[in-house]
């Protein structure tokens, strides 16, 4: 019993790596058929602008599926996949409120969200492609300035947009 246990470990470790390698399947539970994809550098629409963070969010997504495929990153059309975005929305909004000693109300907790469009192509699979909004937000104190909270703020959101968009292009979630 115990040899059929070994057996099947080491035909397990053996067929597995073969797997991965030729692109079928990867240990993230994604499903990658393609060997290349063109990330373009997202624009920044948003009516409020921060400088940073089209060059934070495009070097999420980046990082996030290269390193999570093993795609190769090119720059031209003839990309097995293609991505494209435009970041929509940069809004603060406040999220509490409390009444100060002087009877005032001031915000006691503020809201940064983010929304980012996608168009997804992809071209080994044309049913698996999408245009689609994704939205994440992140909370601070309503006594920090956003200018203080801003980058952190930006690098958590993008993290958290850059799995979203990987699991809807390459998990199918």
């Amino acid at each position: 019993m115990k040899s059929i246990r070994i057996v099947t470990v080491l035909l397990v470790c053996a067929i597995l790596p073969s797997l991965t390698g030729c692109g079928v399947y990867s240990l993230t539970g994604a499903s990658i058929t393609g060997k290349t994809i063109n990330i373009h550098n997202l624009e920044n629409r948003a009516p409020n602008v921060a400088p940073s963070l089209s060059a934070v969010m495009t070097g999420k997504m980046r990082e996030k599926i290269l390193s999570q495929t093993g795609l190769a990153s090119v720059n031209t059309d003839a990309a097995d996949y293609d991505m494209e975005g435009t970041i929509t929305a940069y809004n603060v909004s406040y999220t509490g409120v409390q009444t100060t000693a002087a009877g005032q109300t001031q915000a006691s907790q503020n809201r940064l969200t983010i929304t980012v469009e996608v168009d997804f192509k992809n071209k080994k699979d044309d049913k698996a492609s999408f245009k689609q909004s994704f939205t994440r937000f992140a909370d601070f104190p309503g006594d920090q300035q956003l200018s203080a909270a801003e980058p952190k703020l930006i690098d958590d959101i993008s993290t958290l947009l850059a799995q979203d968009i990987f699991n809807k292009a390459f998990v199918n979630w």
